[in-house]
This record gives structure tokens, C-alpha cells and sequence, in this order.
């Protein structure tokens, strides 16, 4: 697959050189609040987890999200489709911004509309959705400015740092993608 391009970042195919990075994000406990991890990772993990890539559904593989700085990129996270149901031409989508630097700068949203974009139009989908925390107040606002529609809430549905909290479902559907681009 071809590097997918938006206005301030790109989206591209995770390399090895990008896991220590990686590792990085995912045992950083403010990056991973609104992830659906607990567990502190190894090298060992995130090494294995990049071998297992070449197995999964290409169209299932994540992407780097690379922010343009000047005449290079830098790498600040990284997101993609996962669960993709073919015969209901539906995908759902994930994103960590792991650079705590460069949140609350519109990335997230950008990088979400790319996903769509993707989805709807190179892998044929109808509907693209996501499950957040309902207290993760940033990635919805990013979600809703990216298009997606609150669709449920799943009370009480995670466990995580010793209490219960619910997951909203958040969607989008190609027809909704379709007018926002003539609007455009």
C-alpha cells in the first residue's frame, strides 16, 4: 500500500526501526489511559507483535502516523482498522497519539478523516466505527470533529484503575462521509 497523505501528516507502514518509539508510547501511563491496556510491555513484546504484522490481513495492518516538520517527518503515533467484517463492509478503528507534545493539536482528527477516507474509499466500507472511554473527553471531541456520531453507550463496560467506566460506540457511515466531502 501506498503512504496516505493529509495536509500536516502522513500515514505510513510501521517499520522496525519505529518500535522502540513504540515502546515507549505504550508504557507510558498517560499515553495509554484511553487504551485498552493495562500491562507494561517488553521490547520482546512489541518485536513479537511487529512479526505477527506479516500475518494479519494487510488491509488490517496499522499505520505510523508521521507529522511533516519542515523537509523531514516525525514520528508522534499511530493508528488503523481492526476487526474488518467483509461481508458487512464494516471496520473498526483505533489511534494512539503517543508524542505528548504534539496532543490537542488537531492530529488525532486528521488522522481519523484519513482512516475514513481509506476505508470508505480504497477498502469499500459503509460503516467505520470506534469504541472510546466516555471520560477520555479529547479523543471524543477529536472523533466528533472528524465526523463520527455517538451510536451507544456500553455502561460500565471497562475495568480499569480500580473502577468501572463506559465505552461509547462512535460511528460513521459512507453516506455521511460522502456529503461531508461535497461539502468540502
Amino acid at each position: 500500500m501506498s503512504i496516505i497523505y493529509g495536509e500536516r501528516i502522513r500515514l505510513r507502514a510501521v517499520e522496525r526501526e519505529d518500535l522502540k518509539k513504540f515502546h515507549e508510547w505504550v508504557n507510558d501511563p498517560e499515553v495509554t489511559r484511553g487504551l485498552a491496556m493495562y500491562l507494561p510491555l517488553s521490547m520482546a513484546d512489541e518485536e513479537n507483535w511487529f512479526n505477527l504484522l506479516l500475518q494479519r490481513n494487510p488491509n488490517e495492518r496499522p499505520f505510523v502516523i508521521d507529522l511533516k516538520k519542515g523537509r523531514s517527518w516525525k514520528m508522534i503515533g499511530n493508528c488503523g482498522f481492526h476487526a474488518i467484517e467483509n461481508n458487512n463492509r464494516c471496520g473498526e478503528v483505533g489511534i494512539m497519539i503517543g508524542d505528548k507534545a504534539e496532543w490537542n493539536k488537531g492530529y488525532g482528527t486528521e488522522a481519523m478523516t484519513l482512516l475514513q477516507q481509506h476505508g470508505f474509499e480504497t477498502l469499500n466500507l459503509n460503516r467505520v466505527y470506534l469504541r472510546v472511554y466516555a471520560d477520555n473527553v479529547r479523543a471524543v471531541r477529536a472523533y466528533e470533529h472528524a465526523g463520527f456520531v455517538l451510536e451507544g453507550r456500553l455502561r460500565e463496560a471497562n475495568y480499569k484503575h480500580g473502577k468501572y467506566e463506559d465505552v461509547l460506540l462512535m460511528g460513521v457511515l459512507r453516506s455521511e462521509w460522502d456529503k461531508r466531502k461535497k461539502k468540502k
